[in-house]
């Protein structure tokens, strides 16, 4: 007797591929494995389409041919093609969305990081933000960079190494306390 799953529309992240330079394919099958909605930039659609990728949506500012049948053109309605994808997303209600891009600009994703789950994949981190009081379970030695300021900074389970950059200290639970709605933070792939 076989195991099936059936998977709502919404309720796995959504997908959106903003560039695919030097990301790890088998964590791009894993983003893939429960067949999330997938958003892409004409650029970087070819490169999808080669690996066999279904792509749902194209961000484009002009029309250009595809190579897939039943993919939808989504206008960019600015240079921001983060922004414009983004903007559908908390539209239609997705609750959460991983984002792989090879240029990470977080000024970009900071007006939709209380609308949206941001999980932001770029250069070996995965990157996401978080409210005063986040805790998590990490081994000890990992690390986790502060990528935004945070007045009033409090930390436990944490050592700092460098100006943003903080190590775990055990195998356990750290948290973070802050003055401000949320700051983003980066953990190694």
């Amino acid at each position: 007797m076989s195991s099936h799953h059936v998977v709502r529309e919404k309720q796995e992240p959504a997908l959106l591929v903003l560039g695919l330079d030097n990301f790890d394919d088998e964590l791009l099958g894993q983003l893939l494995e429960w067949s999330p909605t997938v958003i892409t930039t004409a650029n970087t659609a070819e490169k999808m389409n080669s690996y066999g990728i279904k792509i749902d949506w194209i961000i484009t500012d002009s029309v250009n041919e595809v190579d897939q049948s039943d993919v939808k053109l989504m206008s960019a309605n600015s240079d921001n093609l983060a922004e414009s994808a983004l903007k559908y997303l908390t539209a239609y209600e997705y609750p959460s969305v991983n984002i792989v891009t090879d240029d990470l600009n977080l000024l970009d994703y900071e007006p939709f990081a209380d609308e949206i789950n941001l999980v932001i994949f770029h250069a070996g981190k995965k990157i996401f933000p978080v409210v005063p009081g986040f805790s998590k379970w990490k081994p000890a030695g990992d690390t986790i960079e502060l990528l935004t300021d945070a007045k009033d900074l409090h930390f436990t389970g944490l050592e700092k190494v460098s100006d943003k950059l903080y190590k775990t200290t055990h195998d356990g639970i750290f948290s973070i306390h802050f003055n401000a709605p949320f700051l983003f933070i980066a953990e190694e792939l």
